[in-house]
């Protein structure tokens, strides 16, 4: 039986990927389910797929382009990660932490993994004490380098359709007239007076609400997570 929709209104791959880098972000997110179903028009671009990719932004587009692929053309995305120039986001650091475990861990939407890295990568940039103490102190935050707070934003920018970071959550906070009461809802954090992390607090998915990761535990209540939304970076990532 023949299909009811002509052929030719299907629209070619290359427009289609210029409309999901180039157009709003209500256009740009109902596009989603479209680039996936075609992750194999997608491969058939090769090396051009990235030719407008730009490693030092947080640019979600090309970021679900490159979950897309490791869902559905794994063989494919690993032989261009392994290519001269692999279209994997910049990691910068002030003090020279490899964040390639969580770039990988976002990439492949392990995000209870790509957590925990990031809270370890946060002790150690605070430094040796909250490292030992296993936490940070409110106060160490402001200490904490620009460039690391961004590079880990960026990441989870990037990965998440837009949906997470820090800044994502300092914007929505914002939004709500800088309440964290109701913050918390509107994240889909559950406190009930004693926060629990695990084992069911947490959507560990790209369905959890927007600004749900990454986990600042408020256990000590929420000068920590308001330390993270009001650090200095935040104002260089408008920039």
């Amino acid at each position: 039986m023949p299909s009811d929709t002509p052929e030719s209104t299907i629209v070619p791959i290359e427009e289609l990927l210029e409309n999901f880098s180039s157009g709003s972000l209500r256009q740009r997110r109902r596009l989603v389910g479209e680039i996936e179903s075609r992750s194999m028009d997608l491969t058939g671009l090769g090396s051009k797929l990235f030719e407008k990719f730009e490693p030092k932004s947080d640019n979600w587009s090309f970021g679900w382009i490159l979950q897309v692929l490791n869902r559905h053309q794994s063989k494919f995305l690993s032989e261009v990660l392994t290519a001269d120039k692999s279209p994997v986001f910049s990691t910068p650091s002030s003090i020279g932490i490899d964040y390639d475990s969580l770039q990988k861990s976002l990439l492949e939407e392990r995000f209870e993994d790509a957590d925990r890295i990031t809270t370890a990568t946060l002790r150690k940039l605070a430094g040796e004490r909250a490292v030992e103490r296993g936490y940070v102190y409110f106060s160490e935050v402001d200490g904490i380098d620009s460039e690391d707070l961004i590079t880990i934003d960026r990441l989870w920018i990037a990965f998440s359709l837009g949906k997470f970071g820090f800044s994502t959550q300092a914007r929505l906070l914002d939004s709500l007239g800088g309440s964290y009461e109701k913050l918390w809802p509107r994240i889909g954090w559950k406190t009930d007076g004693v926060w629990t992390r695990y084992p069911k607090a947490f959507t560990w998915s790209l369905e959890a609400p927007e600004g749900h990761m990454p986990l600042v535990n408020q256990l000590r209540g929420v000068r920590l997570m308001d330390a993270y939304l009001k650090h200095p970076f935040l104002s260089l990532r408008q920039t």
